[in-house]
């Protein structure tokens, strides 16, 4: 207990001292890429490696320069550049934002202070999670596509039950979070386990967030790389026996499609939330189960929308969606649910019934007021291995306002396969009653990113129409 609460207190810290560089010009985003910067070249020196650095960037030559901005501006172009061992390329393109000598030492110092591979060697990795979760907090509307709030991926996890032995694959890895989360769930079951993790990240920063953080935490990034799982890198991934992943969605820049020659159902299609999903059944191996996050126009558009949910019921025992509610990660007003899947071994059984559970209508809005917690995902986890839980088909009998109802194949496909029934007569509550300004703000904000959705959607069909 006392280590999550120096995880805090060193959050805190750090976050205050972004407070401090915004006054300079510097935004949380790029403090974040400052510290990610700093937080590798110190510990290579912690781990007795940075004799392997390039000449003007170890830390000690840092902390004893004259002119520290200098330094350091020197120490990052060098750092860009170099892609032998031990960097490999991985701060390629690195860039500082720094133009006042005493942000610089400031940095220098407060990273520094911090306690390195103490007794508690992930709190570290804790921290510098911490400080991603905060970035994300003060910006969700822009920051949601790659950090997905900690009680959601603590929930998926914990459902997904990771094993020793599996390949775990993310194809939009972002910071990191389901990955480090797979870890700490089999460190928890048996220390000495072990798994294989792999992924991809399309955005050079945050890709270097990606490495940092999976290092900070005791994995090893080499099965991470950096790229776009929609071309020939995500068909060199090795088939996965658990994939989770919270992917971006809308439509590709200028109307761009997969480039993968394993795609047929999506090879047509700008929409990268079907793209991704086409990804994650092809990625499994037999056998292998699967949780992705998607908005909601999956479960009910028509045309390659439809076509996907087809071929995905016919391909995978799709067993249990979970609908969530808006505004927990993703701007307010942006409608999200997450799919549970599983690849049949040979000769096993496809889609026969899903089961849902409603976790958005008639639920308090969530927002800086009123903020999501693991423990608002108890029911849902308690049923979602559970016989009675999970039980009961889409009948009058049922109880109305019971969260969990199961629909089988073919009333889903007498819905001309659309996974979106309402059941429960609430209205969805975390449109109304926003009681900060903030959140009113973000639901603005999501309406009219759901609205550009729709215009872009348009364009590249009228563009594919051409």
């Amino acid at each position: 207990m006392n280590a999550g609460k120096n995880s805090d207190k060193a959050v805190q810290e750090l976050w205050s001292l972004c407070g401090v560089l915004r006054d300079d010009g510097v935004s949380a985003q790029d403090y974040v890429n400052e510290l990610t910067l700093l937080l590798f070249i110190k510990m290579m020196e912690e781990t007795g490696r940075d004799a392997e650095m390039p000449p003007g960037t170890r830390w000690s030559e840092l902390l004893a320069a004259d002119r520290a901005l200098e330094a350091y501006v020197e120490a990052v172009r060098r750092l860009s550049v170099a892609d032998g061992p031990p960097l490999n390329g991985v701060l390629h393109g690195a860039r500082t934002s720094l133009r006042n000598p005493s942000s610089v030492t400031a940095l220098l110092a407060a990273v520094d202070r911090m306690d390195w591979f103490d007794e508690d060697a992930e709190r570290l990795g804790d921290v510098y999670e911490g400080l991603l979760e905060r970035i994300a907090t003060d910006r969700k509307s822009s920051t949601g596509q790659y950090f997905t709030p900690r009680p959601l991926v603590e929930c998926i996890v914990e459902v997904m039950q990771p094993a020793a032995g599996e390949t775990i694959q993310d194809p939009a890895a972002g910071t990191g979070g389901f990955l480090i989360a797979a870890h700490a769930q089999l460190k928890r079951k048996d220390e000495d386990a072990h798994a294989a993790f792999c992924g991809v990240e399309l955005v050079p920063d945050t890709y270097r967030l990606l490495v940092m953080n999976l290092t900070l935490h005791g994995i090893d990034p080499v099965g991470v790389r950096l790229g776009d799982a929609l071309t020939a890198i995500g068909e060199t991934l090795p088939p996965a026996d658990l994939i989770l992943t919270n992917p971006p969605f809308g439509v590709a820049r200028k109307g761009r499609r997969p480039d993968r020659g394993d795609f047929a159902v999506t090879s047509r299609s700008s929409n990268k939330q079907l793209a991704f999903v086409e990804h994650v059944v092809r990625g499994l191996a037999p056998g292998g189960r699967a949780a992705v996050i998607v908005p909601d126009n999956v479960l009910f558009a028509s045309g390659a929308a439809r076509e996907l949910r087809t071929w995905m019921l016919d391909a995978c025992d799709v067993h249990t969606l979970l609908r969530l509610p808006s505004g927990i990660f993703y701007a307010q007003g942006v409608k999200t649910c997450v799919l549970f899947l599983q690849r049949p071994q040979a000769g096993g059984d496809a889609t026969r019934a899903v089961r849902i559970y409603d976790m958005r209508a008639g639920l308090p809005a969530f927002g800086r007021a009123r903020p999501l917690r693991r423990s608002d995902f108890d029911e849902f986890v308690e049923g979602f291995h559970s016989a009675a839980g999970a039980a009961g088909n889409h009948t009058a009998a049922q109880n109305a306002n019971d969260r969990w109802r199961t629909f089988t194949r073919e009333e889903i496909a007498r819905r001309d396969d659309k996974l979106d029934p309402v059941w429960i007569s609430s209205i969805d509550a975390s449109e109304l009653a926003l009681e900060e300004p903030w959140d009113m703000l973000e639901a603005a904000r999501g309406h009219l990113a759901r609205a550009l959705v729709g215009i872009d959607e348009l364009a590249s069909l009228l563009e594919a129409s051409a």
